[in-house]
């Protein structure tokens, strides 16, 4: 007998869930990765600055955290907790900043990867969020 996508042959965890916040979408590409990663950071770490090649659909599973987007001279930090969601643009320069006393704990899908590449890009501190 074959086994059907059902119980007891199929199992679907939840990983993580999160109420969206953006403003904006992501769009996927064929012949490129799908990445996705589960990141943790202790209380007062950071991810330190960096980018995106096609974007980032991040989850927040535990912890909270401010982001901080470098955009043109100006610095937006925003701040977020555990069950919300947000994505970070392709190129979009951000640090990351645990703002919370526990640590934080993304799921993070990053579509649009090219082949073989990493899904992050460090990029150096763009002066804009001068109190970090």
């Amino acid at each position: 007998m074959q086994c059907r996508a059902r119980p007891p042959c199929l199992t679907n965890v939840t990983l993580g869930r999160g109420t969206d916040l953006s403003d904006g979408n992501l769009v996927f590409q064929e012949g490129t990765d799908v990445v996705v990663a589960q990141i943790t950071v202790a209380p007062g770490g950071s991810s330190g600055w960096h980018s995106h090649p096609g974007g980032a659909r991040i989850v927040i599973r535990q912890g909270d955290l401010t982001v901080n987007r470098s955009i043109g001279s100006q610095c937006q930090s925003t701040r977020y907790t555990a069950g919300q969601a947000f994505i970070e643009r392709p190129g979009e320069v951000d640090d990351v900043v645990n703002t919370g006393t526990t640590p934080y704990v993304l799921l993070v899908t990053f579509p649009r990867v090219p082949q073989g590449s990493s899904a992050r890009i460090d990029q150096p501190d763009p002066g804009t969020c001068p109190s970090l």
